[in-house]
């Protein structure tokens, strides 16, 4: 019994040196990116995106999702006629999902293409090997905004029956997995302004610790509402002196500048192991060589002066 109890003990620890051994072959390994997907006011698909930035070309127009006469600031970044929603949703459940979940669904799958990924053609076990993580600042509030209106015009029985789980901001990232029956992890960063820097970080660190082996990362928000709109320019961070000229509104580094712009889009990364992704010689864009993250504890809204 005791030679018995000290052999299974040896074979334990055999197991547990090896997973030490594939772990630390795993922090060691360099993550890059294999897929881009792209769903901007300037430029639906990542070709059309990459042209528009390199020729400088703007995608701020004046708003037309709602009447914004009343506001000081009436331009924003909206997606033009060129992206069809009906395409990624069907007419039936668009009523029941946020105007960002069609955006966030094609840039996904623009970037799974770019990578050389088919998801029909791969067994529940390799699915369950792929993440998702999506940062978003105001997920579904457009959908929750139209909620209200109904509730509040006395239409409920016009309202989605999926009112709770569509407008809940994590149920963006599982629109994805649906999408394409991905049944890894499939989480949402929400941290403002930072949300989908914050979600590559953490698509990063999952496959440095080789919990996965692929992760569709992004980030994607549809907030140009008429609450949303309005609650900016009540904090007077808004551009506001453009809206004849829409297109020289953003000039974050103008000495001219008067305020940011609100724009909606999606863009979406696939993430993995450079070993991953050589060996299935995929093309490598670029390699997310760290990530680090602080808080100044300062302000709500503003930053600490002293930098």
């Amino acid at each position: 019994m005791v030679t018995s109890v000290r052999s299974r003990s040896y074979e334990t620890c055999n197991t547990v040196v090896a997973e030490a051994s594939s772990n630390t072959h795993m922090r060691e390994s360099r993550v890059v990116i294999t897929g881009v997907g792209a769903v901007s006011p300037n430029g639906v698909g990542r070709e059309k995106y990459f042209a528009a930035v390199a020729s400088g070309r703007s995608g701020i127009r004046n708003i037309t999702q709602f009447d914004a006469a009343s506001l000081p600031c009436r331009v924003a970044g909206e997606i033009n006629g060129d992206f069809s929603a009906e395409r990624w949703v069907n007419a039936k459940d668009m009523k029941h999902v946020s105007r960002v979940v069609p955006m966030t669904i094609a840039a996904a799958d623009e970037a799974l293409a770019d990578a050389g990924i088919d998801t029909k053609s791969l067994d529940l076990e390799t699915k369950r090997r792929i993440g998702v993580l999506l940062g978003s600042g105001g997920g579904a509030i457009e959908f929750s905004e139209r909620m209200y209106d109904l509730w509040y015009r006395g239409a409920v029985k016009q309202a989605s029956v999926y009112a709770i789980p569509s407008g809940t901001i994590g149920t963006l990232a599982s629109e994805i997995s649906m999408a394409y029956d991905l049944h890894g992890f499939s989480h949402l960063i929400s941290t403002g302004c930072t949300s989908s820097t914050d979600a590559i970080g953490y698509a990063y660190r999952n496959l440095k610790l080789g919990v996965v082996d692929y992760v569709i990362c992004g980030g994607a928000d549809a907030t140009i509402t008429e609450a949303v709109m309005t609650g900016f320019c009540v904090m007077r961070i808004v551009s506001n002196s453009r809206n004849e000229a829409p297109e020289t509104a953003s000039r974050p580094f103008s000495r001219d500048r008067d305020g940011f712009v609100l724009s909606e889009g999606a863009w979406m990364f696939v993430m993995e192991r450079e070993e991953t992704a050589r060996a299935r010689g995929a093309k490598i864009y670029a390699e997310v060589a760290g990530y680090g993250s602080t808080c100044d504890a300062h302000h709500r809204v503003r930053m600490d002066e002293s930098g």
